[in-house]
């Protein structure tokens, strides 16, 4: 049985290097920094453990045994309307570090994905018939 074929062309190590300058990016920004500090204190891990996430996306490697939906619809601090801010942010770090056709293939599977995140949040702050819960 042979091992499943990346999505697109890409290296490990181009991954780990996509996580850490999105990362160090996100500590700068005024809007998403605060929302990753209440959560992250360690950060070499928490890249490492997001590196992993997008190595099993992507290479179809098996180190990430985490569900990313429910990670951020518990946080409690994270909104819909971040998520457009986050992807922005994301896709500037892509074109910035790989080339084109690694930068668009990367970015249309974190925009799907990033949908699917966005709506368990979106599922969390409402309440019946969608009427938005204020707390």
């Amino acid at each position: 049985m042979s091992a499943a074929q990346p999505r697109f062309q890409i290296t490990a190590e181009e991954i780990e290097r996509v996580v850490a300058s999105f990362y160090a990016h996100v500590r700068q920004h005024p809007g998403l920094a605060p929302v990753f500090a209440a959560h992250v204190q360690d950060w070499p891990a928490h890249e490492q453990k997001v590196a992993q996430f997008w190595k099993n996306a992507i290479l179809h490697e098996r180190g990430y045994s985490g569900n990313a939906v429910a990670v951020h619809r518990d946080a409690g601090n994270v909104r819909p309307g971040m998520f457009e801010p986050w992807l922005g942010l994301f896709d500037m770090v892509l074109r910035h570090e790989l080339s084109a056709d690694q930068a668009q293939a990367w970015s249309a599977l974190a925009h799907r994905i990033g949908r699917s995140v966005r709506a368990g949040v979106l599922e969390r702050t409402q309440g019946p018939g969608g009427v938005p819960m204020l707390r």
